[in-house]
């Protein structure tokens, strides 16, 4: 049984679950460790297995949210293509910002249990990490790690960790960047209620920015539970119970 975190360690509002990485990411104690074991058998694969992006705290989803909601952070569709936001309904604003970013509180990055990785050796002098669909895609610059990783995968000897975005299901698009820690992560997500959701957006410490488009989240806040935060079943192997 994985251990419950509590609703605002769930949210990213609070961070007492986290230990701090050598690289200074943090994750929860148990993805730590097992991270430093799969980077040394990557290590002896000839990869330099490297965090992007670990734990994510809310007011940190809040400005990426609040940057693309209001404009002036850029939103792209699947092709990489900048999408005009302004030019966009309330419900379609919500549902293009969700392909690529999640609303503030609902992303697996506040559980300590999930990460962006990428090859820090394949890199060339001055390259400028971009996390794209390009890079990961079959001749692109982390497609070896990827397939390395796949491998350990399939073979159940990836310590834990596995990706929730494979299968594009209409919510949030395939990132084959991002790794779950298994046996964290799946207790989580069912912790993530409507109801918990709600009471986290209504508390709002004073001075912090009001989330913006929370009456369009609000009426679409079944269908983005089904589509944008809940993952395909069988995103990892069964022995991983909730």
């Amino acid at each position: 049984m994985a251990p419950q975190l509590n609703p605002r360690q769930l949210t990213g509002r609070e961070e007492s679950h986290l230990v701090e990485l050598p690289c200074g990411h943090r994750l929860q104690a148990a993805a730590a460790a097992a991270f430093a074991q799969l980077q040394q058998d990557a290590r002896s694969a000839g990869f330099d297995l490297a965090i992007a992006s670990s734990f994510r705290s809310y007011s940190r989803q809040l400005l990426i949210w609040n940057g693309k909601a209001s404009g002036l952070r850029k939103v792209h569709d699947d092709a990489g293509r900048d999408v005009d936001i302004r030019a966009l309904a309330g419900p379609e604003k919500v549902r293009a910002i969700l392909r690529y970013s999640a609303i503030p509180g609902t992303s697996r990055h506040h559980w300590g249990t999930d990460l962006d990785v990428y090859d820090l050796a394949a890199m060339p002098p001055g390259y400028q990490l971009e996390l794209s669909p390009a890079e990961v895609a079959a001749g692109g610059l982390f497609d070896p790690l990827h397939r390395w990783l796949d491998e350990r995968m399939a073979a159940g000897e990836s310590w834990g960790f596995y990706r929730p975005y494979t299968a594009d299901r209409g919510g949030v698009a395939p990132e084959r960047w991002h790794l779950s820690y298994a046996p964290l992560a799946i207790g989580c997500e069912p912790q993530l209620s409507e109801t918990l959701l709600l009471a986290c957006w209504e508390d709002c410490p004073a001075g912090e920015e009001a989330l913006l488009l929370a009456e369009e989240i609000r009426a679409q806040l079944p269908l983005i539970m089904g589509t944008y935060v809940s993952v395909a079943a069988g995103w990892c192997p069964a022995q991983y119970p909730a």
